[in-house]
């Protein structure tokens, strides 16, 4: 794909600064739009930077600016994972979408992976207006389920040996956090106060209305449909007039695979939603 390179650069955040890694648009198909990325949690953003880079130099070709953050304590930015609150990560999407507007862009649009993708909803219940378009990569869809499968991930193979010993003791990481500890889990350090937030988050309470919402769910197979639980997130939310286009595709879940994969389908279908123009 044939795009500018990349610039790495550091933006003055609080606390401390953000690693960012800023795409420039192809002059000859510039816009005036540009694109904030808002990476997933943990383990799933490294898995995914195949894929962020990919897609980001495919907007950068179509003409969008693009801006990858390192959210706070994540990455290469500043802090530590265990200081991550998650109204911090809300005042970097600000400072983030500033920063593009401080470059010229007129219309910023916002494309969040996982647990990136219900950060950017979040974000738009106070300031929906922020942000023309979502772009929603296999978003999460509830919080508590997504931070017990976190969890599940201290207990290793001997713990989870019936469904019953996993409840059992998921329950009583979760106390822990509950009491205020924080927990080492598969070398992140989780605080109480980002699990308590995490785990109350629910994607059917974070509609955005006026603004669309592109909803990329990646299947097992072609042909396959969603899962029904995204069905029905999906119905009640146009059900409310929310404006949600939905594209299935067959891939490898990349945020998760051992081994580092792409789903090129994905970022031809992204893609196609800021066709070219001819400045």
């Amino acid at each position: 794909m044939d795009s500018p390179p990349a610039d790495p650069f550091f933006l003055d955040a609080f606390p401390g600064k953000r690693f960012c890694l800023y795409h420039p648009p192809a002059k000859v198909f510039y816009r005036g739009d540009a694109i904030l990325y808002l990476h997933p949690f943990a383990e799933e953003m490294n898995k995914s930077r195949r894929m962020a880079a990919l897609q980001s130099r495919a907007f950068a070709a179509a003409g969008l600016g693009v801006l990858q953050i390192d959210l706070y304590g994540c990455g290469d930015s500043e802090g530590d994972f265990s200081d991550a609150a998650w109204e911090i990560w809300k005042q970097d999407i600000a400072c983030a979408r500033q920063w593009l507007i401080q470059q010229g862009f007129i219309s910023i649009h916002i494309w969040g992976l996982r647990l990136g993708a219900l950060l950017a909803l979040d974000y738009a219940k106070e300031a929906a207006q922020d942000f023309v378009q979502f772009v929603l990569w296999q978003p999460v869809l509830n919080g508590h389920s997504f931070l017990t499968q976190f969890l599940r991930l201290r207990l290793g193979n001997e713990l989870i040996a019936t469904d019953s010993s996993v409840t059992s003791n998921v329950k009583q990481l979760r106390e822990q956090l509950w009491a205020g500890n924080s927990l080492e889990i598969a070398g992140y350090t989780l605080s109480p106060t980002l699990a308590i937030t995490i785990d109350n988050l629910k994607i059917n309470q974070l509609a955005v209305a006026n603004q669309p919402i592109h909803w990329f769910e990646i299947v097992a197979q072609a042909g396959r449909e969603q899962p029904p639980a995204s069905q029905a997130m999906i119905q009640s939310w146009q059900q409310a007039g929310v404006i949600t286009q939905v594209t299935v595709l067959p891939g490898s879940p990349f945020w998760s695979t051992q081994e580092i994969s792409e789903c090129p389908e994905l970022i031809i279908a992204t893609t196609r939603l800021f066709p070219r123009s001819k400045s």
